[in-house]
């Protein structure tokens, strides 16, 4: 049967963002290739580190939702270790609440992505009218002076 998990990596912050898609298409093939599903990935991008580890204090975060054997989870890490890209990582295994607080993450994700687009564009509309009381305010200290 397959469980639902929770993996995040973290790369170290010297590589490009090629070989950095390079090494999550990595993972993201090895679990598919040993029988896992994707259900969802997020890239936290470059994030500072708590603490250092091995004198760096920056990396890149990487999140990866999956369902997979148990066994599986093992051969897993063990590819984190083998790779000296990876400075971190930690793989949680998902019961039902923590799959519905996911979801519900998720989709409070793309519900607040859309709204911020609507803002900026009331923002920009605000900023024009006060171009023009400051046009007529300078008019007006011009008119005053003479």
């Amino acid at each position: 049967m397959l469980k639902q998990y929770e993996t995040v990596f973290i790369a170290t912050p010297v590589l490009s963002d090629a070989q950095m898609k390079e090494a999550v298409a990595k993972y993201v093939t090895f679990i598919k290739d040993n029988g896992g599903e994707i259900v969802h990935q997020e890239d936290w991008g470059l994030r500072k580190l708590a603490y250092p580890i091995q004198k760096k204090t920056t990396g890149f975060y990487h999140l990866i939702e999956f369902k997979a054997d148990p066994e599986f989870i093992g051969n897993l890490e063990t590819q984190y270790k083998r790779d000296e890209r990876i400075i971190r990582f930690h793989t949680v295994s998902m019961d039902k609440h923590a799959i519905a607080y996911a979801e519900r993450r998720r989709n409070k994700i793309s519900e607040a992505t859309a709204p911020k687009a609507e803002k900026v564009e009331k923002v920009e509309h605000k900023a024009e009218p006060k171009a023009e009381i400051k046009a007529e305010v300078a008019e007006e200290e011009t008119t005053v002076k003479e």
